[in-house]
């Protein structure tokens, strides 16, 4: 099957988590009306009752939402590992998907625990990547370390999602080997490395450029249209942020009545790309760099040696290293 074929048949997944995440904040915003209507009825604060109902509401969504959202990502990564290895997918996808995970992992906790893991080591690795750029010194140094770090933790979430395929590919060694060999994997074979970092900047750049470019015009026009309305709130913005503490270039452009109403453009522009990229565009990504992962894997899977040499660059790894 190829990338474009396994990127339509399992798009269901994110369109499913899309949903989930709308009913999310529905249920948030249903439940802090409802205190505030309660609240106001009984003669108490209804602004009170406002922030009980959202709270309820935060706990509804991280014991219920979470856990979904987390299953149809884990689903959606175990089909694309299955056709990107078998050639093929059933039917119904987001069935199998949810049986595979039960599978691999006999309960939640087992689920979380592999992710938290997974993510535990490419962060630590990271950040002592991220030091190097810092150890220049000065400004530039800490500039340099900034820039790494941002990079980095963009491409730890690909990498977590990597290692997670593998475990579900290698399926005859339990979890926790199959999540060192995922972990090593990225570091044993560097020209794959290369071009999945290659695939995730590039597109991701591209359309950052194009669909937060086109919407942060419709945005500026909008803001444009209510100039007159929103003068009095960008004046606020304007003076307080002349009191900033922490002069940077964000807080120079803030403190611009001038440019304000092209950065909330640019925001605007920004939360509509990251929301369009993380449902439509990243998992087409993650499909390519899931099948150069695996296809590296599958011709060369990491034995015991290799395991050496993530064992100095993260703690965590080196001691569910040591456990198996």
């Amino acid at each position: 099957m190829d990338n474009k074929t396994i990127y339509k048949k399992t798009l269901v997944f994110s369109l499913r988590r899309v949903l989930w995440d709308i009913i999310s904040i529905i249920l948030i915003l249903g439940l802090a009306t409802l205190g505030f209507f309660i609240l106001s009825k009984i003669g108490q604060n209804g602004y009170i009752g406002l922030a009980i109902g959202a709270v309820v509401g935060l706990i509804a969504v991280i014991i219920i939402m979470r856990f979904v959202s987390y299953s149809l990502k884990a689903g959606q990564i175990a089909m694309i590992t299955r056709a990107v290895t078998e050639g093929e997918l059933p039917d119904n996808v987001v069935k199998e998907g949810k049986k595979v995970v039960r599978e691999r992992f006999a309960t939640v906790a087992l689920y979380f625990a592999a992710t938290r893991v997974i993510k535990g080591i490419f962060n630590q690795i990271g950040q002592g990547i991220s030091k190097v750029g810092q150890a220049v010194g000065g400004n530039a140094g800490g500039a340099v370390g900034d820039a790494v770090g941002s990079a980095i933790r963009t491409l730890v979430n690909y990498l977590c999602d990597c290692c997670l395929g593998w475990v579900f590919f290698h399926r005859e060694v339990n979890a926790a080997k199959a999540t060192c060999e995922g972990a090593v994997l990225f570091f044993k074979h560097g020209k794959t490395l290369a071009k999945n970092m290659g695939r995730i900047f590039g597109i991701g750049l591209l359309t950052l450029l194009l669909i937060g470019g086109v919407f942060t015009g419709i945005f500026y026009l909008i803001i444009s249209s209510f100039s007159t309305h929103l003068s009095v709130f960008f004046d606020k913005v304007a003076e307080a942020m002349q009191n900033s503490s922490d002069p940077n270039w964000l807080t120079a452009i803030l403190q611009n009545r001038a440019t304000l109403p092209i950065a909330f453009a640019a925001i605007g522009g920004i939360i509509v790309w990251s929301i369009i990229h993380s449902t439509f565009i990243k998992p087409f990504v993650l499909t390519g760099v899931l099948r150069n992962y695996l296809e590296s894997g599958m011709n060369d899977v990491p034995e015991e040696d290799s395991f050496k040499l993530l064992d100095s660059k993260s703690p965590k790894f080196r001691k569910l290293h040591e456990s198996l």
